[in-house]
């Protein structure tokens, strides 16, 4: 069996990248680490189709992690839109270490729903349909 490379990067993703989500393909292939969440230091918000995580905050959100190749790490830089929309920042979860995760700037999240539950998979159960 062949071992992990040490090109391999931890992510957490939260949104549309989730096990079921319009973008889970492209970790098609990326190692599920297992659920994960973040410890109460961030805020989720409503983007519209996609969630947005911005530091500071008191929520805990939750998520998955996955530990990816440098190429499907590529992949998710060039659909988070990083580093010119969200950024890909090293963030500690509750009791499983750091990871790589992508937030978004505060400054583009004026007037955004607070996602309170700080889950994403739950928000969009309880939305409003547009």
């Amino acid at each position: 069996m062949k071992r992990a490379s040490t090109s391999a990067t931890r992510v957490f993703v939260y949104g549309t990248l989730l096990s079921g989500q319009p973008n889970h393909g492209l970790l098609r292939g990326a190692r599920l680490i297992g659920p994960a969440r973040t410890r109460p230091r961030f805020t989720l918000y409503d983007y519209g189709p996609f969630p947005a995580l911005s530091s500071g905050g008191k929520h805990a959100v939750k998520g998955e992690v996955y530990e990816v190749d440098a190429l499907t790490l590529a992949a998710l830089d060039r659909l988070e839109g990083h580093p010119r929309f969200y950024q890909r920042t090293s963030i500690a979860l509750d009791r499983a270490g750091r990871v790589e995760a992508y937030l978004l700037p505060t400054e583009r999240l004026a007037g955004r729903p607070i996602i309170e539950s700080g889950c994403w998979r739950r928000h969009m159960k309880e939305r409003k349909p547009w």
